[in-house]
């Protein structure tokens, strides 16, 4: 059978999580969805949609989908929901996994990688976060969760942007930008978010698209060349006001990489660095290569592939981005220009 695309949805406490899930458990959208949820959390499914009490884990809904309460292990919740679907007493095509409001999707991503049987029935199709435009602000400025949330985004939604005034919505926009430049925003009015926007987004696949804001990339190349900069820089750029612990940068280069060199170097990144880095993505130009090489990985793991050749009208460059906690961006921007060639 086909790995099963997985999404984990994630926003901090009251940002309308449970609002985009109770469309999906009753809209006729033609998908069969597994919903899990933990009941711990301050949203519980259970209680503010299901409307009843009930002892059982899963609940099959009108529209085909499925709620499952999580009462324990996570991997137990997803080898139990792979074993029932193959066993024939449950159907589902794809899962989502909602993290209650003050989780960090860190680990929740992990297990898609580390459990041998979960990885082999499931593929980690997407992290989507939902920012609530009304208490952002606060949310990020008090809480790392918050942040982090952001910081592992493929796609962020943002709600009640009805409340706030167009300046403020500009102004958050330009934070989550800073923040994570790979994520596309969108706004969610209620939780009315097609269904398209959800499912199969392959935020998580590997290729050779790297999805970050273009003007990001250039500023901060830009930046790269003509200043190094360390905790004691003083230049301020893009002009932001809130120094989140969360923030990305990017590397930019036309000259090759010596594979060995970066093979070494990224793992030692890896290795000193590793529960700091939330997101990291690139298309690597490497010495004597006509393909591209494409590689992503969350915390400690990486994984990379090789892409699609080089067009012959297309420059030969690397790309990177980083998405962090704090990451010593000189100490890194300088190990990756000591690896080319």
């Amino acid at each position: 059978m086909a790995l099963i695309p997985s999404t984990i949805l994630t926003g901090f406490l009251g940002a309308g999580k449970t609002t985009l899930l109770n469309r999906i458990l009753h809209e006729d959208h033609g998908f069969k969805i597994a919903v899990i949820e933990n009941e711990f959390g301050a949203e519980n499914i259970d209680n503010e949609i299901l409307h009843r009490d009930t002892k059982e884990q899963i609940i099959e809904m009108n529209n085909g989908c499925i709620c499952c309460t999580v009462r324990g292990d996570l991997i137990v919740a997803l080898t139990n929901l792979a074993d029932k679907r193959k066993a024939g007493e449950i159907d589902f095509d794809h899962l989502i996994i909602e993290t209650t409001g003050l989780a960090n999707p860190g680990p929740v991503a992990q297990t898609f990688f580390i459990d041998e049987y979960v990885s082999n029935e499931y593929m980690l199709d997407a992290i989507i976060t939902v920012v609530d435009a009304k208490h952002a602000a606060q949310q990020l400025d008090q809480h790392q969760e918050a942040q982090r949330q952001v910081g592992f985004a493929d796609k962020i939604f943002v709600s009640k942007a009805d409340l706030v005034t167009p300046d403020e919505i500009a102004h958050l926009t330009s934070r989550l930008v800073h923040m994570n430049p790979r994520a596309p925003i969108k706004p969610a009015h209620f939780g009315e978010i097609p269904i398209k926007e959800v499912l199969d987004l392959r935020g998580f696949n590997l290729n050779d698209k790297l999805t970050i804001d273009s003007d990001f990339m250039e500023d901060h190349a830009k930046d790269h060349e003509d200043h190094v900069h360390d905790e004691h820089c003083g230049h301020q750029h893009h002009q932001h006001h809130h120094l989140d612990d969360i923030s990305a940068f990017a590397f930019k280069s036309l000259r090759p990489f010596n594979a060995a060199l970066l093979d070494e170097y990224l793992s030692g990144i890896i290795a000193d660095y590793g529960p700091a880095l939330l997101r990291y993505k690139g298309i690597l130009y490497m010495q004597g290569a006509d393909h591209k090489v494409v590689f992503q990985g969350v915390h400690q793991i990486m994984g990379s592939d090789l892409g699609r050749p080089w067009e012959k009208d297309e420059t030969m460059e690397s790309k990177i981005v980083f998405i962090g906690v704090n990451l010593p961006k000189s100490i890194i921007i300088s190990g990756l220009e000591q690896c080319l060639v």
